[in-house]
């Protein structure tokens, strides 16, 4: 028996012989079950338990079960790990999630056996649980886990984790244990067969392959292959190649040729022909010697044997195998493609940023040609410039000759029926007939394949960026999409850089809008959009929430708290805290919040340099509040502290925190972190300007309010008035006064527009029935005088809207006129609700108007209610606020006073609108005495 089927065979009997009896010991599991009550889930248990034992593999087993949890649960994610022995890592082989994108990130992640020793059985603090576990939650945004685990000789064998996004109840726990019991059973129905010498290679290879199928670099599935096929085969040799369409096989790896490896063209020749007969429907034979690894085959394995038919039973026991490996193969090549794609990514990225930074023409061209040379690994690359109506040889490379008429052949036929594409690609340029008549130009070169990208500039061709290569190949999917995007940001760029070369005497003003737009350009996309919507909130307060969380989730740390000054300039206060984890708020608050002397050395140099600070153990003093960051540093935990700031001033500081050692911040992270500092400190400079000047303007408006309320026997007033969620002047007035006979003389206005044009006729309004009132103290006398002041004063299209009510607390009797303005309520003490409809042109429109008076006596307890449109046309989803809504609310507050009424209807109205007001409401109650 082969060393690794004694090893997997050893471990079988002791999962067998052990976490089944543990886990059939499991707390939950004997007396009254958590599930009962549950007609469903005992059933579904039970069918799973069945579909287990008539399973075929353990992989079918165990999927199974992982699949049944996940149902009957209703987790959103389940992980079955298997370890290699009580000291061997737990290795996840079954991951059942909703996103396939998940399920393929988690196969094959491992959790250290010495972790998973600790786990104690049920549910699990996601703070304090092992990495894996954690980053397993976090990317499946799960908020508990359960984790069963089941030991073997006192070691970890394997567990069941079961992760849910709120708090998991008893029966889920129970759930899960049962579970976790089938997999004790699945086990142990499928153990690898003892050490008889008839032991099946079959079985190992299985075993092997799946945990090669869990995922490795390329490098290390190919020597992990070629090993394994070696030691259960027999074979004193192998080779293993990577099968790509289009592509020669590539060599990979190879095993028993000590430092001389055989001929590899004809190795290569051997796996074509293969290859070759699969594809013809021919099939393969062991006598081949190739095994072709999965369909389409991701690769070839090639075996030699001493003697000289190889062991044909061997090669066929190899197709479960061959399958693993292949999809262990796709995995890998994958994962190196990926990578390699984020190499080139960041490659792009650097050419911008370092081209546009220096704004050069020159070192710009350079640049990019230097890197699009490795990005493309082709030795002959050209970017062209158009001048007048030609095309000029900007910078190239590899290339002799007249090379720049065929960058104008190439051109046209760009911007010709390819121009939608935004590409032109030619597999063979001395075979495509367009290009007749530069025959001698290719022979020149010496190139055979071409891909040529036009530069736009705001839908103007301003150059070509061409690459060649040297042998004809057809065009692969894709290949095109990096050099489009760095093509569009280096047509930017060159005309960044023209326009900087031709306007240097424009001085510093020039500069810093260049500046903008260099980091601009330099930001990824997402950032940009992120650190863009900060600047279209109105409230300061929001505006900080919103710039911490950003800053957290989008750079992945724990924390982000925002210090400003105080009122003098002596503290760095903490405005906002916002932490990822709940769990960690309270502490981290408490560290975060308090104030940083500006006095601080770290302070003063921030403030003075505007540079970051990535702050290291031992880097603050102690009279620095960073310094209660030192444990966390020493321990691996990093943070840095942003200046926040404006071209005219320094707002601040941003701290981020990133307490997990897995997720440090670096240079890198910090650099572009403060690409959005910027924007972050230019909304919250919007914020505070916004909320400066509304304040001015409430206080502006609430001047012309009145200061003082008379006090008349047998009448109370209230009123309130509130501005809407704009920074203009509103245009709602009121004002009380007691005339001579001891009357009660109250106005309610509205005047059309906003800012300080409306303000000048809400003093024109109160300066109106403060004159008029006395000598024309009868309403319909009143708004017929304010009439003719209105139309003499108000510029054309403007106009007020008015109500006048004089109310007699003897008589109880109150006189109402309407200049266009809502109806008065009327609200008794027994909560009926009547409208005292006066009807009348608003004022200032035209001359000669009459407004009719309506008198109504109030009974003892009775109310008047006067009030603005903006209380009617609150809107939430484009419904109105409207008069049946406020008359129900009047209906039901009969038994408080006038203030508290006129509250009220104000905040029944704003929490209908849903916080913020779109228009500012004015709201006056007189209140008869009962």
């Amino acid at each position: 028996m082969f060393p690794l089927a004694r090893e997997a065979a050893s471990l079988t009997v002791r999962i067998h012989t052990s976490s089944v009896r543990g886990a059939l010991d499991m707390p939950g599991l004997a007396g009254e079950s958590a599930l009962a009550g549950d007609d469903e889930a005992p059933d579904a248990l039970a069918a799973s338990l069945e579909r287990v034992g008539a399973s075929e593999s353990l992989d079918d087993a165990l999927v199974e079960i992982a699949q049944s949890t996940a149902a009957t649960s209703g987790a959103e994610l389940v992980v079955v790990r298997v370890g290699s022995g009580p000291t061997g890592d737990l290795v996840a082989c079954v991951v059942v999630a909703e996103s396939p994108a998940l399920a393929a990130e988690l196969e094959g992640s491992r959790l250290p056996a010495e972790e998973a020793a600790r786990i104690g059985e049920g549910a699990l603090d996601l703070g304090t649980a092992p990495g894996s576990i954690r980053r397993a939650a976090a990317r499946a945004g799960a908020g508990a886990a359960c984790v069963v685990p089941l030991t073997v000789d006192g070691g970890p064998a394997a567990t069941l984790e079961v992760y849910a996004t709120g708090p998991l109840s008893p029966r889920e726990e129970s759930l899960a244990r049962l579970a976790a019991a089938q997999v004790a059973v699945a086990l142990r129905l499928h153990p690898v067969p003892g050490t008889n010498d008839a032991q099946p290679v079959r079985n190992v290879l299985d075993a092997a392959g799946d945990a090669l199928a869990a995922g490795s670099d390329e490098r290390e599935a190919a020597d992990y292959v070629v090993r394994l096929a070696a030691e259960a085969t027999g074979a004193t040799g192998a080779i293993l190649w990577r099968l790509e369409a289009e592509t020669p096989p590539a060599f990979l790896a190879a095993l028993g040729f000590d430092d001389e490896l055989p001929d590899l063209r004809a190795a290569a020749a051997a796996v074509e022909r293969a290859v070759s007969k699969r594809s013809a429907g021919e099939g393969t034979s062991g006598s081949d010697s190739v095994v072709l690894l999965g369909e389409p085959p991701a690769g070839a394995l090639q075996l030699s044997f001493d003697g000289a038919e190889p062991p044909r039973m061997d090669i066929e026991r190899l197709s479960a195998f061959a399958a693993r490996a292949a999809v262990a193969l796709r995995r890998a090549r994958r994962s190196q493609l990926l990578g390699l794609a984020l190499r080139r990514s960041q490659t792009l990225v650097a050419v911008v940023s370092q081209a546009i930074a220096q704004l050069s023409l020159a070192h710009t061209l350079e640049t990019a040609v230097d890197r699009i040379s490795e990005l493309t690994a082709s030795g002959q690359v050209a970017i062209y410039l158009r001048e007048g109506e030609r095309l000029v040889d900007a910078v190239s490379r590899g290339l002799a000759g007249a090379h720049s008429e065929l960058a104008e052949r190439l051109l046209e036929l760009a911007l010709g029926p390819s121009r939608g594409r935004g590409f032109l690609f030619i597999e063979d340029l001395s075979r495509d007939p367009r290009l007749n008549g530069l025959e001698d130009v290719l022979l020149e070169t010496g190139v055979r394949r071409a891909l040529v990208i036009p530069l736009l500039a705001r839908d103007e061709v301003i150059g070509v960026l061409t690459v060649y290569k040297t042998r004809a190949r057809p065009y692969r999917e894709g290949e095109e999409g990096l050099l489009i995007a760095l093509s569009t940001q280096l047509a930017v760029a060159v005309q960044n850089a023209r326009l900087h070369e031709r306007t240097k005497e424009l001085g510093a003003v020039l500069e810093r809008s260049l500046e903008a737009e260099r980091q601009a350009a330099r930001q990824l996309r997402g950032l940009f959009q992120i650190s863009h919507s900060f600047a279209h909130s109105l409230s300061l307060e929001a505006t900080l929430d919103a710039v911490a969380r950003a800053m957290v989730e989008l750079f992945d740390v724990d924390a982000a708290a925002i210090r400003m000054p105080d009122e003098r300039a002596e503290q760095l206060v903490t405005r906002t805290v916002y932490v990822a984890d709940p769990n960690l708020r309270g502490a981290a608050v408490m560290i975060l919040a308090r104030p940083q002397p500006m006095a601080a050395p770290l302070a003063r140099r921030l403030l003075r340099s505007g540079a970051p600070v990535l702050l290291a153990p031992g880097s603050v003093d102690g009279s620095d509040v960073h310094r209660l960051l030192e444990p966390f540093l020493v321990k691996g935990s990093t943070a840095a502290v942003l200046p926040m700031a404006t071209p005219g001033e320094v707002l601040g500081t941003i701290t981020l925190l990133s307490l997990d050692p897995a997720r440090r911040l670096d240079p890198e992270a910090v650099e572009i972190a403060m690409t959005v500092a910027p924007q972050a400190a230019l909304a919250i400079d919007n914020a505070r300007l916004y909320q400066q000047q509304k304040d001015f303007s409430e206080t502006m408006q609430r001047s012309l309010l009145p200061q003082a309320i008379p006090e008349i026997p047998g009448l109370e007033i209230g009123h309130v008035y509130a501005s809407s969620a704009r920074v203009d002047v509103g245009g709602d007035v009121y004002d009380f006064m007691e005339l001579e006979d001891g009357t009660l003389a109250v106005v309610l206005g509205d005047v059309t527009g906003k800012g300080i044009q409306a303000a000048a006729d809400m003093a024109l309004a109160k300066f109106a029935f403060r004159s008029l009132a006395r000598n024309h103290p009868e309403p319909a006398a009143f708004l017929a005088n304010a009439n003719e002041v209105a139309v003499d004063e108000l510029a054309t299209g403007k106009f007020i809207t008015m109500l006048y009510v004089r109310v007699d607390p003897r008589s109880r009797e109150a006189t109402c006129a309407s200049a266009g303005h809502p109806s008065v309520r009327v609200v008794t003490a027994g909560g009926e609700v009547g409208a005292v409809d006066a009807r009348g042109l608003a004022l200032g429109i035209d001359s000669g108007q009459e407004y009719p008076e309506k008198r109504v006596t109030l009974e003892p307890g009775s109310s008047l209610v006067l009030y603005t449109d903006g209380v009617l046309e609150a809107r939430r989803n484009g419904e109105l606020y409207g008069e049946e809504r406020l008359d129900a609310l009047l209906h039901t507050h009969t038994d408080g006073g006038a203030q508290e009424l006129a509250e009220a209807i104000l905040a029944d109205c704003r929490s209908f609108a849903g916080g913020e007001l779109g228009d500012d409401c004015a709201v006056v109650v007189v209140r008869v005495a009962p």
